[in-house]
């Protein structure tokens, strides 16, 4: 058998190599895609769209003469309401533009959500403005166009803003009053047991009742109508807000009490610091069924026997077959309490901050 001669290359240890080049498998890295983000904005197309349908409507109200109906006669504030539309439209496009992005305004996180929200809210107008103010399809007095609105907010400013502050005082004095009496009995309820024997069934029976079924009795009993109105919001708010707030104490885990107990927690320190804070989710919820149930009652009331308020203001402007007063107020109406529900929620927000993990929000 032969032997196999064997050439081993000389060793080159200790020399100095060059490190092979790097193969970048990620190019750009995540800063760069930050910073590219950052400083090369992208145009706002929801934008662009949303201000050309802005401008078409602006300049459609302004350059389309009105239907003169009856006697109505022509629609005030017609042309501002189109320079209006115009001017909102000219600053979406500016808002869409990459150098107004470039500089990363705050605005723009505010309205870039409701980008298409931007665009369906002009070709409502333009629909509205089409049938009424435009053509006349829709009959007058009982449909009015949408820049009537404008006229009376800016003539009859002063009697709708008392009927705003009334109705804000009316409503705040018997939700105040009903929240109170509602919390203090569900938590009552959901303590003792003595308490709930006697009060659940009540509430179990009464609750259903609306409280405008007992708007002639309450007339009667109470001195004012006023008294009776508060009466009657302070009871929409006070049932559903006493059952929830019952539920959520009756519900809260025993071990919370057991441990607070061998830490020598006396009855007050376990009601107030822990049956309590357990039951806050159910409370908030109970707080805006009996907010929501608070405003009908609350037009109801007004519209019966309240001297002034917005429920008070659409009865009279339905009585003078005012309609576009009426549609003003109805406006007003829902921002003033969608504006209430919002300061709730954000209330809500702050105080169960700590319970986001384990509170479905």
């Amino acid at each position: 058998m032969s032997a196999t001669t064997v050439q081993v290359a000389p060793s080159d240890e200790g020399a100095y190599h060059e490190p092979p080049p790097k193969r970048d498998i990620f190019p750009v890295t995540i800063e760069d895609l930050y910073t590219e983000a950052i400083y090369r904005p992208v145009t706002w197309h929801t934008g662009l769209i949303a201000a050309l349908v802005w401008i078409a409507f602006g300049l459609y109200t302004w350059l389309q003469p009105n239907h003169v109906a009856g006697f109505a006669g022509d629609w005030a504030f017609t042309g501002e309401f189109g320079i209006a539309g115009i001017v909102v439209g000219t600053l979406l496009f500016i808002a869409s533009t990459i150098w107004v992005q470039r500089t990363q305004w705050f605005v723009l996180n505010i309205i870039r959500p409701a980008g298409k929200w931007l665009i369906v809210i002009p070709i409502v107008l333009t629909a509205w403005e089409y049938f009424t103010a435009k053509t006349g399809i829709l009959p007058v007095p009982f449909f009015a166009p949408p820049q009537s609105l404008i006229e009376v907010y800016a003539e009859d400013w002063p009697r709708l803003t008392d009927s705003v502050f009334n109705t804000f005082k009316l409503l705040g004095t018997g939700f105040i009053y009903g929240s109170v009496v509602g919390f203090l009995t569900g938590v009552a309820i959901g303590w003792s047991q003595a308490i709930g024997y006697w009060v659940h069934p009540l509430l179990r029976v009464l609750g259903p009742v609306p409280p405008t079924a007992l708007l002639p009795l309450t007339f009667f009993i109470f001195p004012t109508s006023y008294s009776a109105a508060v009466f009657l919001i302070a009871l929409a708010t006070g049932f559903p807000l006493a059952i929830l707030t019952w539920s959520g104490v009756a519900s809260v885990n025993k071990n919370y009490y057991d441990v607070a107990r061998t830490m020598g927690a006396s009855q007050w320190f376990l009601v107030l610091r822990v049956a309590v804070p357990a039951a806050l989710p159910q409370v908030f919820v109970g707080l805006f069924m009996g907010l929501s149930a608070s405003f009908s009652v609350l037009v109801v009331a007004e519209m019966m026997g309240v001297k002034s308020g917005l429920g008070w203001y659409l009865t009279w402007a339905q009585g003078w077959t005012a309609y576009n007063n009426m549609y003003a107020a109805i406006i007003v109406m829902a921002l003033l309490f969608s504006g209430l529900i919002t300061l709730l929620f954000i209330l809500r927000d702050r105080l169960l901050s700590w319970q986001k993990g384990t509170v479905k929000w």
